[in-house]
């Protein structure tokens, strides 16, 4: 009988930061900002406080462009870099990590699990960690929601949500994220947050639509892990905005 897979290095990581609370990741999208710059912008946010680099967004993403930033970021910030895949060829072997999501509410089952039946053995292959998540789109949605072909849950559905969640849970997968899109106009609501915090005992990652500190706080108050925040940085830069969310985010690991 062959040895189960045990948490790799960048997962227990990530659990260590969380026995002290709530953690920060910023999303760099590496088409936008590539190379060096994605390096910058992660070398800013990490001596601001985030916890780690996710990397993706666009779609089309490719190999090499994901390839160069990753190495960039390594080069430059300690913290993991973990990437947020478009789809297989987005997959790099410069990164420490990779999010192996599966998008519980697509109509396509290329994006539940056959894309990943295609893409495990390149991410063995590359020696990459893989994170098993449940990747949940509530509404709207915005671009993800359409690429991804989903039945978005809709905003006033927390126990849909938290179904889901649990149904996650008990596949296997270690973390789940509630996403309500990039340049989503408001964040996850937090009643929908709570409810799926108390359904769950792996750790809850939430992003969409959190622009300054008054929308993170919420989400933290409702038990969320994580919060990612990618269109702030995209739009403002590393300024007044992306400190008041990171700040947040601090605030609650002290309380």
């Amino acid at each position: 009988m062959t040895t189960p897979p045990t948490i790799g290095p960048v997962e227990a990581r990530l659990r260590t930061l969380l026995e002290r609370g709530p953690i920060h990741f910023t999303l760099i999208d590496p088409e936008k900002s590539p190379g060096e710059r994605a390096a910058d912008v992660a070398q800013g946010a990490v001596d601001l406080g985030s916890h780690a680099i996710l990397l993706g967004g666009s779609t089309g993403i490719t190999r090499k462009g994901m390839g160069e930033a990753a190495s960039a970021i390594r080069r430059r910030v300690a913290a993991p870099t973990i990437i947020f895949p478009e789809g297989p060829g987005s997959l790099a072997p410069e990164a420490d990590a990779v999010l192996f999501m599966s998008l519980l509410n697509s109509r396509n089952l290329d994006l539940v699990v056959r894309a990943h039946a295609r893409a495990a053995p390149a991410v063995r292959a590359m020696g990459l960690e893989a994170i098993p998540m449940g990747y949940l789109v509530v509404a709207p949605g915005m671009r993800v929601g359409e690429v991804g072909q989903v039945d978005a849950v809709p905003r006033d559905a927390p126990a849909l949500a938290a179904g889901y969640a649990l149904a996650a849970e008990m596949l296997g997968m270690r973390l789940v994220y509630l996403e309500a899109g990039s340049g989503a106009p408001a964040p996850v609501p937090p009643e929908m947050v709570r409810e799926v915090r108390s359904a769950i005992r792996v750790p809850l990652v939430v992003g969409g639509g959190i622009r300054t500190g008054a929308d993170a706080r919420p989400l933290l108050d409702a038990g969320a892990d994580v919060l990612v925040t990618g269109t702030v940085t995209e739009e403002q830069g590393l300024g007044e905005r992306f400190r008041t969310i990171v700040e947040e985010v601090r605030r609650a690991r002290r309380a």
